[in-house]
């Protein structure tokens, strides 16, 4: 029995170890998949080593520290600085990142996107940055304090904090990256800020899934098509079990499995 778990601090609300184990047992693989709350992000690659793990995910706050807790990354995880998927193979901890393609996978049904603003610039803000750009979209990210912001300015992408930001053009797609509304009612910017983005926008996601967050409510008042992070999770899982399972399934054998997590 290969023994899986998902790092981050909260986890409790963690729909992974349902999808990962219902996809285990449609699938007759040998394998257990739990949940580790874990507060200090430097002791990822220890932990994992104790627990005797086969593969982790990892969520908030913790996938800047997964990509230093690796031995080998691949070469997206490399460019874009952030792990949320480890595999213990050969004796090494191996990274690599499936939010970004998950992400991209999920707005791929929302049409006429070019300009998509991102609400916050943490790790999975990271990931998707890249990728979006690579596939044509035109990215800028807005947060509340300039130090994350540093990494994205090197890469050339348009950034603002809540301070200097201006609304200078119409953004189709504005993203909330941040954990705001996860367990409160906060929202991801200020409301003053929301209310030029919002409604002038085409459509409005949040990564958080499972709850109608405060960001996803006020994108509702304004009548904007809206998506939860439910979609981004499924296709990111979907790919970090093909991972695990070191290619052995089709993507489409485990999303029958894997989907069944969200009507239960």
């Amino acid at each position: 029995m290969k023994l899986f778990t998902i790092f981050g601090n909260p986890v409790s609300h963690s729909k992974s170890p349902l999808m990962h184990n219902l996809a285990f047992k449609g699938l007759n693989y040998k394998g257990c998949y739990t949940r580790y709350r874990l507060e200090d992000g430097s002791k990822l690659r220890d932990t994992f080593i104790k627990l005797g793990l086969k593969g982790a995910n990892i969520t908030v706050p913790h996938k800047e520290e997964a990509f230093k807790a690796c031995d080998e990354i691949d070469e997206f995880a490399q460019k874009v600085g952030a792990v949320n998927t480890i595999v213990h193979r050969d004796g090494k901890l191996h990274g690599y990142n499936t939010d970004a393609p998950g992400f991209l996978k999920a707005i791929s049904t929302f049409k006429n996107i070019k300009t998509v603003l991102f609400l916050g610039a943490g790790g999975t803000a990271q990931s998707t940055s890249i990728i979006l750009r690579d596939a044509g979209y035109d990215v800028s990210i807005l947060n509340r304090s300039l130090g994350r912001l540093e990494r994205f300015q090197k890469e050339g992408f348009d950034t603002y904090t809540f301070d200097t930001f201006s609304y200078k053009h119409r953004y189709d797609l504005v993203v909330n990256m941040t954990s705001a509304g996860l367990e409160d009612d906060n929202l991801p910017s200020p409301i003053e800020i929301l209310e030029q983005l919002v409604p002038n926008c085409k459509a409005c996601v949040d990564v958080i899934y499972g709850k109608e967050t405060p960001f996803l409510k006020l994108s509702k008042r304004y009548n904007k098509p809206t998506k939860d992070g439910s979609d981004m999770l499924l296709y990111q899982g979907i790919i970090a079990f093909e991972k695990f399972t070191e290619d052995r399934f089709s993507f489409e054998e485990i999303k029958d499995h894997m989907q069944k997590a969200f009507t239960l």
